[in-house]
């Protein structure tokens, strides 16, 4: 279960990082709190921080209820999959939103693919 649970964290500071990017784009475009929109990059930013908390939401539980029924080893590895989806996303929308969808791909696939196997693994005992 340690691999899990450190993928857990890595996804909990993934996300704080993605918070710093928008602190320090909020600063260097001088787009002043509660302002959520002011300068494209900032833009850019504080998406990639949202949509990542938007993914917190179904992959942490999904993560962890998964590795009560499958190998954690399995279960962390999917978990991998999902944090480098989540930087190929970030990566990709801060030079080009347009071609955020691989990144994506690479972080939804893997949250349903866990949500699939904790559901499973919960009918089947």
């Amino acid at each position: 279960m340690n691999y899990v649970h450190i993928i857990a964290v890595l996804a909990i500071f993934q996300f704080l990082y993605f918070g710093i990017m928008v602190g320090r784009a909020r600063g260097k475009y001088e787009v002043a709190a509660p302002a959520t929109s002011g300068h494209e990059i900032f833009d850019r930013a504080f998406r990639i921080q949202i949509n990542t908390l938007e993914q917190l939401v179904c992959f942490l539980p999904a993560l962890l209820l998964a590795a009560v029924y499958w190998p954690a080893t399995t279960i962390a590895a999917i978990g991998a999959v999902y944090l480098v989806g989540r930087f190929l996303y970030a990566s990709s929308y801060m030079k080009d939103p347009a071609k955020r969808g691989p990144g994506f791909a690479l972080s939804i696939l893997p949250t349903f693919v866990l949500l699939g196997a904790a559901g499973w693994g919960a009918a089947i005992g």
